[in-house]
This record gives C-alpha cells, sequence and structure tokens, in this order.
C-alpha cells in the first residue's frame, strides 16, 4: 500500500525544507571558492533581491502546493493504470520510471515559460539578474506558481502516486540549484546526458544563439531530442534583453504582467490582445517587435 497523506501537517514540502541548510553552506562555500578564483564578489542587493524572491516563493508556494496535492488525489482516483510496486525490483522500476517522466514534464513546462508570453510573465523574473550564482537559483518566480502544475497532471492520470510526484519535483529543484553557478566549468561525460552548470549558463543567457534554450531540469536529453540544445561556446551576458534595474522584488515579480498589460490593452481588435498573451515573448501585431525565432530566421537568412 501506498502510503496515506498527512493533511493535519502543516509542512508540505519537506524535501526543500531539509535543503535549505545546504542551500545556505554551498552558497558560503562558492563565495570562498569565487574569491580563490577571483572572480567579482557577489552582487549584495542583486543577492538579497533574489532570496526575496525565494523567501516570497516559498510562501506562496505553501498555499499552491496544497491546491497542486487535490488537484492531484482527484486524478489519481480516475487512474488509467495501477502502478503500485508489490516487489523491490519492481520500486527500482517505478522511481527510475517517475524520475524520467517527471522530468519531462518539467521540460515542457519550463518551454512553454519561454513560448507563450502570459507564462513568461510568471518566469522572466528568474533571468533578471545581471548576477550568475546560487544566490540566483533562490530567484524563483511567484505568478509561475499559478500554473505550473499542470503540467505534471498526466503522472497521476498515468497512476503515480501524488505524494512521490511532489516528492520527485522538490529532488528536481533542489539539482537545479546547483546549476547556477560559474564556479564549475565543464564535466566531462556528464555533459552528454546531464544538466550541468555549462549547459544552464546557457539557458541565462541574453545572446541571441542562447535565447529560448537549454530547458532541460535533471537530463539535457530532452533539448537535444526536441531541438533546444545550444553547447556554451562564448561567456553568457546575463540577465534579460532588456533590463530592469531594480532590486525590488514586487517590480522583479510583476513588471512584465505590466508590460503585458499594456500591449494588450493598445492592441487593436479582440484576436491581437490574445495573441499578445499566448504568443511568443516579443510577438508584436504590427512587427515592431520580434520574437527569438523570428530574429533567428532573418539572421539565417542574412
Amino acid at each position: 500500500m501506498f502510503p496515506p497523506i498527512n493533511f493535519n501537517s502543516a509542512e508540505t514540502d519537506p524535501v526543500i525544507t531539509w535543503a535549505i541548510p545546504c542551500f545556505v553552506i554551498l552558497i558560503f562555500i562558492e563565495l570562498l571558492v569565487r574569491q580563490l578564483q577571483q572572480h567579482p564578489k557577489y552582487n549584495g542587493k542583486e543577492a538579497f533581491a533574489s532570496i526575496g524572491m525565494g523567501i516570497g516563493s516559498a510562501i506562496i508556494n505553501i498555499f499552491m502546493k496544497y491546491l497542486a496535492l487535490l488537484g492531484f488525489l482527484f486524478i489519481y482516483e480516475y487512474r488509467l493504470f495501477d502502478l503500485q510496486p508489490k516487489e523491490p525490483w519492481q520500486w527500482v522500476i517505478y522511481f527510475v520510471a517517475l524520475l524520467f517522466l517527471e522530468d519531462l514534464a518539467f521540460y515542457t513546462h519550463h518551454r512553454s515559460c519561454h513560448q507563450i508570453r502570459l507564462f513568461w510573465c510568471g518566469h522572466v523574473n528568474h533571468h533578471s539578474s545581471v548576477d550568475y550564482n546560487l544566490a540566483t537559483a533562490l530567484r524563483q518566480g511567484w505568478g509561475e506558481l499559478t500554473h505550473k502544475y499542470i503540467w505534471w497532471t498526466w503522472l497521476p492520470l498515468l497512476g503515480f502516486h501524488p505524494m512521490f510526484i511532489l516528492m520527485q519535483m522538490s529532488i528536481s529543484l533542489i539539482y537545479q540549484f546547483w546549476l547556477h553557478t560559474e564556479t564549475i566549468k565543464r564535466m566531462g561525460f556528464l555533459e552528454l546526458f546531464m544538466n550541468t552548470p555549462s549547459h544552464h549558463r546557457v539557458h541565462h543567457g541574453t545572446q541571441m544563439e542562447y535565447l529560448d534554450r537549454n530547458h532541460a531540469g535533471i537530463f539535457i536529453i530532452w533539448d537535444k531530442m526536441f531541438g533546444t540544445f545550444q553547447k556554451e561556446t562564448i561567456k553568457a551576458t546575463y540577465g534579460l534583453t532588456t533590463q530592469i534595474h531594480s532590486y525590488n522584488p514586487i517590480k522583479i515579480a510583476f513588471h512584465e504582467y505590466i508590460d503585458l498589460f499594456k500591449d494588450v490593452r493598445k492592441a487593436p481588435g479582440f484576436s491581437n490582445k490574445i495573441k499578445y498573451m499566448f504568443m511568443p515573448p516579443g510577438w508584436s501585431h504590427d512587427g515592431s517587435m520580434k520574437t527569438a525565432k523570428q530574429i533567428r530566421k532573418e539572421m539565417a537568412a542574412s
């Protein structure tokens, strides 16, 4: 039998809670290594802005994860398959399958956040820091949490238990923490199939060849399979293509929602208003702005 879920517990994410002291220790280790490697010191204002975003995200996620758990449990009642393991070897297969399928769900979610502007509004703040270090990993989206869990709903429908889905989601988030560093260069053969700091630096780069690339969580294989992989070839310039120049967590969290609202309000016709919400970032009805895909296409043709 799968273990019961205790709804009376105030602890909604024990995996992340246990990891927080490790995050703090790793940040201090990175600070020391950066000093030894003569990297620039942390920008204190950027770091504290990222930490503030992380605290806000954690508070919001207490509520959103509880709602997601309720939704997953409802879907699980109508599961297509009974995947409950009975033998030890079946448990191994169960968790290996969940590891890869949850990572695929993360890839589809993450890619959608870069391809649908309404979702980008909730994710853009994670990219807004011009620094790239372990503190940046804490700069998590607030609005993103309102739609994030939709991309995992097919897992309880298949028959994976909601408790284990949420646990694996937390493990994936913890794995991605250490990717946000410049102190680790390349990692040999692991670069072939794992997401690494090198791959993720590309994802945070503002250069045209780096935009909307390397959406992986744990495994880089999805980007290679679906055509979104880019190898690190030049040093990334971090932040946004149009920097916001703010350390205010409120502005960081909501600036793109405000810009989207302005574009929707000014757009002529209902269909253009809808397109501004669901077309990729950079789309415009009159061609005054361009998406990364459109710019790449023009560059290839020239």
